[in-house]
């Protein structure tokens, strides 16, 4: 059986990026997939330009030259959503915020990568404050509006904090709250007033997506409870498909494979769906459900007929983490790299088919993607310890780590 791949255009969110732009969670298309090549280096790409952060595990996103970021004020119980010249490093402007009390062993920083869309820019942090803020030319921004989602909808905070990236469609927000009632919800970009509010289910770490066009459009959402297929316009379930993760910690996004569905847990390993009717109605049903691939947070990427994933193995608290090449058709492995971080190792496939791996010690590998065997082009350590997703706009790779946010020119 082979599977058709659509490894562009599949999703559309809002109005189409600037060329060049990463303005979201997974670049452009919130897949992970990007249209620029990358050239083989000899020596560690150069260091463009570096600047201090606060912790947080939130990505970089890029837009109309700019860089935004959002991470935690150092040693206050607040946040702050910082924008950069992309080329220079310059700050050009920062919006902080308080927020409610909040601690963790694996960091106190948000997680959430922020979302660019029609002038304004979008984050939630980890205590769930909704902030939008306009984005002027000169990149100054002006607060529109700040929302304490978890208060406004009666939800409890996870114990990793609030993770999910926003997802806009058509002018809307949507997320999940795991409020009862409004376990997704769906809010205005313009003022952020509640267009609809359906579930009961938990909320996860995992951020939404949308596929399909017309009347099969879904939001797709990993809960607590399993994926769920909504309409974005008014929150009707489509359909259900049960994955509950034994440790409710499901953190990987959901990926669309043409007309196939992947997704991953930290326990219950990785399942391919099939999109599919059922009386007349949209549906899923199970194509295959591999317990062994179990994901953390990296997100996997598809080149052709294959998926590439990173996933754990033995003790939680001391992961035997690798790199696997797994047949799409089937969801068996073909080969295994070992040892390719402690818990993370973030996923980016490149316009010319290879794949960039940045692991959670701040190496950056360049990858030929093949069925056979495991082919490494070449190798470098670019930064320090990270859980970020790297953004890739106009040559230039954009990451972040405990303590710095760096831009790297990579080789064409």
């Amino acid at each position: 059986m082979r599977l058709s791949t659509t490894l562009f255009a599949i999703l559309f969110v809002g109005a189409p990026a600037w060329a060049g732009d990463w303005p979201q969670w997974l670049g452009p298309n919130r897949d992970g997939n990007s249209i620029e090549t990358i050239g083989v280096w000899k020596d560690a790409p150069k260091i463009v330009w570096r600047k201090p952060v606060g912790e947080g595990h939130s990505s970089p996103i890029v837009a109309d030259g700019k860089v935004f970021l959002l991470h935690r004020v150092p040693n206050k119980n607040a946040e702050q959503l910082t924008v950069w010249n992309a080329r220079t490093g310059e700050p050009l402007s920062t919006i902080q915020y308080d927020r409610p009390q909040y601690s963790n062993p694996f960091g106190a920083g948000p997680r959430a990568t922020p979302i660019y869309h029609g002038g304004a820019v979008y984050s939630i942090g980890v205590t769930g404050l909704l902030l939008k803020a306009t984005v002027a030319a000169d990149g100054q921004m002006k607060q529109v509006f700040l929302i304490d989602i978890l208060k406004e909808f009666q939800a409890k905070n996870l114990f990793f904090g609030v993770s999910a990236s926003l997802l806009i469609d058509n002018g809307n927000l949507l997320l999940m709250t795991g409020g009862k009632g409004a376990g997704v919800v769906s809010l205005s970009c313009r003022d952020g007033s509640v267009n609809w509010k359906v579930s009961d289910d938990g909320a996860s770490y995992a951020s939404p997506i949308v596929v399909g066009e017309g009347s099969n459009r879904n939001a797709v959402f990993l809960t607590q409870k399993g994926l769920s297929g909504l309409a974005p316009k008014d929150g009707k379930v489509i359909w259900n498909y049960p994955f509950k993760d034994a440790l409710s910690e499901s953190s990987t996004t959901p990926v669309q494979i043409g007309q196939h569905l992947l997704a991953s847990s930290v326990t219950l390993g990785s399942v391919l769906l099939k999109f599919t009717t059922k009386d007349n109605s949209p549906s899923v049903e199970k194509v295959w459900h591999n317990k062994e691939l179990n994901c953390y947070f990296s997100t996997p990427a598809i080149v052709g007929d294959h998926v590439y994933m990173v996933t754990a193995g033995g003790n939680f608290a001391q992961p035997k983490l690798m790199l696997r090449c797994v047949e799409i058709a089937t969801g068996n492995t073909l080969w295994s790299k070992p040892d390719v971080g402690r818990f993370h190792a973030a996923l980016l496939r490149t316009g010319n088919n290879r794949l960039l791996m940045l692991d959670d010690r701040g190496k950056l590998t360049l990858i030929q993607p093949e069925p056979k065997e495991y082919r490494e082009l070449a190798t470098a350590k670019v930064c320090g310890q990270t859980w970020a997703h790297p953004a890739l706009a106009d040559g230039l790779l954009y990451l972040r780590d405990d303590k710095e946010i760096l831009c790297i020119e990579m080789p064409k």
